[in-house]
């Protein structure tokens, strides 16, 4: 007989952007968990950098011309708009999932101090149910035109959290293409796993059942929505981005599979919506049954990983003495 501890009911939180302006993204979000801790959601998860929105400029205005000023205004509007966790961005996001008592996994553009404090990096954030911040996950390599803008993270968020039985893990986008970097979790215990998307279906369809196969674990991919009408007026250059711009950029494709590989929720296109699935902890232990990557089914004496998880800077301060020890407590 099993009890209550072993099932977890999660959300998909598949919604547009205020696009490129944090403030108002973050206000919607801040709605949506007031929908979801009314139904009761105990893990609540949003698509990759939702804060303040996909950089979908870069493959529509010609990004790669060097020194053009256009680019250089876009992508300062994007930094100003990219969320600072050191300055309080998350402060409020964080205290209403609190008085919820709700996990989430929020995707955001992130602009940290402890990188010099300009450039960004798409960044998987999760915040457990007393409202802090456990992990920061930088996305290991941007992909394609993302590179224009994004900055490549490290391993420091390669780190999995306790959800009553479970074990949740979460990666931006084409990283859950990376095997290694899914091994990782794995070997952490992973059961659940969180991947983010800006969207679409041809992203999420193959790969979400993949993973569950591969890991005997659940898998939620949620993606976020991008159509035409949602980018907002006070977009710089908007009529040169809309130029080239189809009718729907991302059309969601938010969906869960199973330990087994099969759909709990099928993809789900083209509304911006709040969907909730309830996963059961007991489901995992049955597949496992067969396969377990980093168990019986693993072989650490012919192969192994090595994950650097130290959080990468540029500079090291060492000081000695009365001072040194005020400065580093």
């Amino acid at each position: 007989m099993q009890n209550n501890d072993g099932k977890l009911k999660v959300g998909l939180a598949q919604l547009a952007p205020v696009w490129l302006d944090k403030k108002g993204t973050l206000e919607k979000i801040v709605q949506v968990i007031h929908e979801a801790g009314k139904k009761g959601i105990e893990l609540l998860v949003f698509g990759e950098g939702l804060v303040p929105g996909y950089p979908l400029w870069t493959g529509l205005t010609d990004a790669t011309i060097f020194d053009s000023p256009m680019q250089k205004e876009l992508h300062a509007h994007y930094a100003a708009n990219a969320v600072v966790i050191e300055k309080g961005d998350l402060n409020e996001v964080c205290s209403v999932l609190k008085d919820y008592g709700m996990g989430a996994y929020l995707g955001v553009i992130e602009r940290p101090l402890d990188r010099g404090g300009h450039s960004l990096y798409a960044s998987l954030v999760f915040i457990d149910k007393h409202g802090i911040v456990q992990s920061v996950h930088r996305k290991l390599r941007p992909t394609y035109d993302e590179r224009l803008t994004w900055s490549p993270g490290d391993g420091h968020g390669l780190q999995v959290h306790s959800m009553k039985e479970f074990t949740v893990g979460g990666l931006n986008c084409w990283e859950n293409w990376m095997p290694l970097v899914r091994s990782s979790l794995y070997a952490q215990g992973e059961n659940l796993h969180v991947a983010v998307w800006p969207g679409s279906d041809h992203n999420t369809r193959d790969i979400t059942r993949f993973i569950a196969r591969e890991s005997r674990s659940y898998v939620v991919s949620v993606s976020s929505l991008m159509r035409k009408e949602d980018f907002p007026e006070t977009t710089p250059h908007l009529s040169r981005i809309l130029e080239k711009a189809p009718q729907m950029l991302t059309n969601g494709g938010s969906c869960v599979a199973g330990p087994d590989g099969e759909w709990i929720l099928e993809p789900q296109v083209g509304q911006e919506e709040l969907f909730s699935v309830e996963v059961d902890f007991n489901r995992v232990l049955e597949e496992r049954q067969n396969f377990d990557p980093s168990g019986h089914y693993s072989r650490p004496d012919v192969t192994r990983l090595i994950v650097n998880r130290e959080r990468q800077s540029v500079v090291r301060f060492e000081e000695s003495g009365e001072e040194g020890l005020k400065k580093n407590f």
